[in-house]
Formats: structure tokens, C-alpha cells, sequence
């Protein structure tokens, strides 16, 4: 496929086949319009506990000014006011899914706390040190090169600011990780293409999480961008983590 790409890198993590900003755009452009109600089927809801405990990590810290990073339809996003920040801004390269989630927000009564724009994450227009966190929910997989996006996210943070980051992992225990292969692998393409009416992008959504370092090894390539104090929570058996990291 001329859109698939294979990175090549000194850390073997980071060693994975990746896709064109322009086709993975063209692929949730195509799903934009079912993509809330796909994946709160997918996740029987849970998606929507991950993100809520993962802002619930950040209220610590007092955040205000916010970047939610491939912010798709906002759901991280909306999910951030209720830290009470000054801004939120969320960037993404998919115009219908900001489409959708400007409606979200608009509904809420949100207009004038999040901002959405367009924006990708490799290359983002922001001056160095602009914000307090930045956040990315189910996003960072789908870099095309996941160094330079995380060396963005630790330029336009504050000295001092947090990163999270929440993404789907690898379960490593009998018999959760057989079933979760089963499911991401068979029924994941399978139910998501059939309600979406595009098989392709199912296929594609799970086959990034295969190959995306995770846990530990995760935590090591956020340190090789720089970042410190790097923590991570597993969810729900080890299928998503949220990681937390300082830039100092």
C-alpha cells in the first residue's frame, strides 16, 4: 500500500509501520459521523470512565491553559472543563470530526471556554511554552512519526507542565490478553465496519495498537523526548493506560 510506511529509529520501539497524515485524515474523516456511538459500543461505555479518570489525574495540578492533541470530537476535551481552566484548545487533522465536536460543545454552552482548529500534531503553530497540559486521548498511535509529535507536545508545554497521554495498551495476563486479541482482531473490524459501513478503517485501528509500544516501553520513549517524572495507570486490565509526564 503506497500510504504505509515502516519508521526506522535508533530506539526498536519506536520501530512500526505508520500511515500518511493524508489517509489516516481521508479514514476518520469516513467514520466521523457514527465514530462516538462506535466506540462507546466497542467499550460497553468504558471509554467514557477512562477519560473521565484521566482528567480526574490532571485536577491536581490547576491547569489553565489546556491543548487536547488529536481532540477528534472533543470528548477529552469537554471532559477538561470541569478542571475550570482560563482555555481549552483542541487541534486535530480531521475536519468532519471537529465539525462534530464543535457541535458537542456548542450544545453544552461551552463555545467560549474550547476552541477547536485544525492543526497535526508533527508540526503544531503554537509558540514554545504556550500551555499549562496537554493531552491526547486514543491519538498518539496514529502518528505518522510519534518522536517528532511527542518532542511538539514537550515544546509547547510550560516548564513545569504535565502531559497526558491516554492510549490503548496490551493486556499481558491469562486469559484477558487472548480474549482482548479475539476482540480487537475479530470483532472489532467486524461490528465497527458493519455500523460504520467502512470495514477498511477497522482493520486500520486495531492494527496501530499492535504495533504501539506500551507500558514501560512507552515510559521510555516519553523519557527520550525529554519528559520526566513519568507515571503510568493501567485500566481495566491492562487494555488502556493513561501516562502522566512532567517537562522541567
Amino acid at each position: 500500500m503506497s500510504k504505509l510506511n515502516t519508521i526506522h529509529s535508533g530506539n526498536p520501539a519506536l520501530q512500526r509501520r505508520t500511515y500518511e497524515s493524508s489517509y489516516v485524515n481521508s479514514l476518520f474523516d469516513s467514520i466521523a459521523y457514527r465514530y462516538d456511538v462506535i466506540n462507546h459500543v466497542l467499550s460497553s461505555g468504558i471509554d467514557i470512565m477512562w477519560r473521565r479518570r484521566a482528567i480526574q489525574l490532571l485536577a491536581a495540578y490547576q491547569p489553565k491553559t489546556i491543548l487536547d492533541v488529536a481532540t477528534g470530537t472533543a470528548d477529552l476535551a469537554i471532559e477538561a472543563s470541569t478542571l475550570h481552566p482560563d482555555s481549552i484548545i483542541g487541534i486535530d487533522i480531521s475536519q468532519k470530526m471537529l465539525e462534530i465536536g464543535s457541535t458537542k460543545i456548542q450544545r453544552r454552552g461551552l463555545s467560549s471556554l474550547i476552541t477547536l482548529q485544525s492543526g497535526n500534531a508533527e508540526s503544531m503553530t503554537f509558540a514554545s511554552e504556550s500551555f499549562d497540559v496537554v493531552t491526547a486521548a486514543f491519538g498518539v498511535r496514529n502518528f505518522s512519526n510519534l518522536e517528532k509529535g511527542l518532542s511538539e507536545f514537550h515544546r509547547v508545554l510550560h516548564s513545569g507542565g504535565i502531559m497526558m497521554i491516554l492510549e490503548f495498551s496490551h493486556p499481558h495476563h491469562f486469559p484477558i490478553k487472548q480474549l482482548y486479541s479475539f476482540y480487537a482482531k475479530i470483532i472489532v473490524p467486524a461490528l465497527g465496519g458493519i455500523i460504520s459501513r467502512n470495514r477498511t478503517a477497522y482493520d486500520y485501528l486495531p492494527s496501530t495498537v499492535s504495533e504501539f509500544p506500551d507500558g514501560e516501553q512507552f515510559c521510555d520513549v516519553l523519557r527520550a523526548a525529554g519528559f520526566t517524572h513519568v507515571k503510568r495507570f493501567p485500566q481495566t486490565f491492562g487494555i488502556a493506560t493513561i501516562y502522566l509526564a512532567e517537562k522541567i
